[in-house]
């Protein structure tokens, strides 16, 4: 069968992808995988990429389909990232809507031979930790909350596990150490947030990806876009925000990685012209870690970099290199 017309099926064939292989496939079945070693593990998202090569370790290739700087919201799928899936031994992604125009490949692909997991909506399924927006909707940003991609890897350990059950072990030591260094990020977000003025913890941001965050640590995050930046912001909206800032004397705004900051310039000079004085505090990643290779291109490099600087800009105290010393310096 040629590549182009398993990539069709693909497209037109196939289970909805969950947090259990296909129904099809029995456990024996799985236990009796012939896998190449290294097998072809893909992800939607830098995120969970991250998190699955330090699990599977060189049991795996890991291949990330939205790379750095990309909006997952508005990716729309390309026939690399068609083939890729299709030649997959797992795939992996995010789900609750985040990959938007790719959902419906993803939920298709699920295959006895190559199983799909979505880890936003397996967590999902454990209890009431994903958060709702106040149109009801699910919010898919939930690696925002350490706690939350701590419960990722979990699945992800299981996952593998159960995917390659011979390797079983390996998976567990690889993601008992990781989740060691994801308490150590959870502890260092904790206290550098806890120094941050009671009257300056407000949060304004391109679109709301930073709910978990706030949530947990008391933090008022405010999106200028909804969940999803398919949405757009009025002009009424920034009006409001401005006057908000004002009133609260907030000193800093953040730009996103991912996203114009066409919108977030508007509510600076806007505030400006009001004699309102707004900085931008610095380039958060929201939907994308940083360029591969770099500290700032793992989730923890990621996360480290964000809290830092929110904590900097909005009068707490954190090292300006970060938890680890490892954070690049701003350049002028």
């Amino acid at each position: 069968m040629t590549r182009t017309f398993r990539a069709v099926l693909l497209l037109l064939a196939g289970a909805f992808a969950g947090c259990s292989p296909p129904e099809s496939e029995s456990p024996a079945e799985s236990g009796d995988r012939n896998l190449s070693t290294p097998y072809q593990a893909v992800a939607t998202i830098g995120m969970i990429a991250d998190v699955v090569r330090h699990v599977a370790g060189d049991r795996a290739q890991v291949t990330t389909l939205i790379g750095e700087g990309i909006d997952p919201h508005l990716h729309s799928p390309t026939r690399a990232d068609v083939v890729a899936i299709d030649q997959a031994d797992i795939v992996f992604y995010n789900g609750l809507m985040l990959e938007g125009k790719m959902a419906e490949i993803l939920k298709r692909a699920n295959h006895p031979d190559r199983p799909v997991y979505a880890i936003a909506e397996c967590i999902l399924e454990q209890g009431d930790f994903v958060m709702r927006d106040r149109s009801d909707r699910y919010d898919p940003h939930l690696w925002m909350n350490v706690a939350g991609w701590m419960k990722a890897t979990s699945i992800i350990v299981e996952t593998l596990s159960e995917f390659d059950p011979d390797n079983a072990g390996n998976y567990r030591n690889n993601g008992a150490a990781y989740l060691k260094e994801l308490e150590r990020l959870r502890d260092y977000v904790q206290l550098s947030f806890a120094t941050i003025p009671p009257q300056q913890r407000v949060l304004i941001t391109a679109h709301d990806a930073f709910g978990y965050l706030g949530k947990v640590h008391g933090i008022e995050v405010r999106g200028i876009q909804g969940l999803s930046t398919e949405s757009a912001a009025g002009v009424r909206d920034i009006e409001a925000l401005i006057e908000y800032m004002i009133s609260r004397r907030i000193p800093a705004v953040f730009v996103e990685t991912s996203i114009s900051d066409q919108n977030v310039r508007a509510l600076i000079e806007g505030a400006a012209a009001k004699g309102h004085a707004l900085t931008i505090g610095g380039t958060l990643y929201s939907d994308a870690m940083g360029p591969r290779g770099t500290y700032e291109g793992t989730y923890i490099g990621m996360i480290d970099h964000n809290v830092t600087a929110i904590t900097r800009a909005l009068g707490g105290q954190a090292p300006e290199n970060g938890m680890n010393g490892r954070l690049r310096p701003k350049t002028p």
